[in-house]
């Protein structure tokens, strides 16, 4: 008797402790306790955009038209049409204040069936709708957007994808990582469906612009540098890392390209000056973390 007395008792307990812890709500994603950040992070996939996962601070309260989110939009390298590979790092930025739009459902939505690979049309999709949200009285996202200040990014077949979008005149800034425009006399070494835009078309980009390569071993390091040598009409940077291809993606916190990356979206999206040391100056900030080596233009 006394044993099912206490047995009754401990279940009740229990059940009030898991009443008292807040519900996570469906198709959100704690990634790496939320990110190092001032804003803990959540992945999350929205029912208004069934074809891509958004990384962003769970408190969006303390966002506003004074203090708003910038948007980066990212394509996956492999053209995949899910951000696994890259969580750790989107995750990581998102939780400094940023809302991080990826092409590819992470979480499987009810009537929505994926295609295997991804267009580069997406990161216009993600762009639209983010400024969709912001207008939008119902949604969450309401007047907590910065509209005017939006990257475009992406990992090798998504730092392709992001080139593709060039023109895309609502660009702030663009970030090519493990990835660079073939020529023609490397063309057929391209993953089929990899959108392939010409050398000519670098022309198109009117915004800064950084590559972050895996140095020398990097299969994309050719075409990446040489796309920095052929960019003379905008601010470029060029940041090396002898990681090859894979990047540090995976790392805890997205390692030293999450460092990297972070640094230019603050000072490109934010006006960040003490991130824009990273990169200005005659010893800039780069300069002084191991293994990496870089080059710029038009940048002081």
């Amino acid at each position: 008797m006394k044993r099912n007395l206490l047995s009754a008792a401990f279940a009740a307990m229990t059940a009030m402790v898991l009443m008292a812890q807040p519900a996570v709500a469906q198709n959100t994603k704690v990634i790496e306790d939320g990110g190092t950040g001032n804003y803990k992070a959540l992945m999350v996939g929205e029912k208004s955009l069934p074809t891509h996962t958004i990384f962003r601070p769970e408190d969006l309260s303390k966002f506003s038209k004074n203090n708003p989110l910038p948007v980066l939009v990212w394509g996956n390298g492999g053209c995949a049409n899910r951000p696994d590979e890259h969580i750790n790092f989107l995750n990581e930025i998102a939780s400094h204040g940023f809302l991080i739009v990826a092409i590819g459902p992470s979480f499987q939505q009810e009537g929505f069936t994926p295609s295997r690979s991804s267009e580069s049309k997406q990161l216009i999709d993600a762009i639209d709708w983010a400024i969709a949200q912001n207008n939008d009285k119902n949604s969450p996202y309401y007047n907590k957007i910065d509209t005017k200040n939006i990257a475009a990014a992406g990992m090798s077949c998504g730092g392709l994808q992001t080139l593709d979008i060039a023109k895309e005149p609502r660009l702030k800034t663009m970030m090519i990582c493990n990835s660079g425009l073939f020529n023609q006399s490397n063309a057929n070494t391209a993953v089929p469906g990899m959108p392939m835009p010409a050398k000519e078309s670098l022309k198109d980009i009117h915004c800064p612009i950084i590559y972050i390569l895996g140095g020398p071993t990097d299969i994309a390091y050719e075409n990446g540098m040489d796309d920095f040598k052929k960019i003379n009409h905008v601010p470029a940077f060029v940041a090396n890392y002898p990681v090859g291809h894979g990047g540090t993606y995976a790392k805890p916190h997205g390692g030293e390209f999450a460092i990297v990356a972070l640094a230019w979206l603050q000072w490109h999206l934010k006006g960040d000056h003490e991130a824009e040391l990273m990169f200005s100056g005659e010893n800039c900030g780069l300069s002084l973390r191991a293994d990496w080596t870089y080059e710029k233009k038009m940048i002081p």
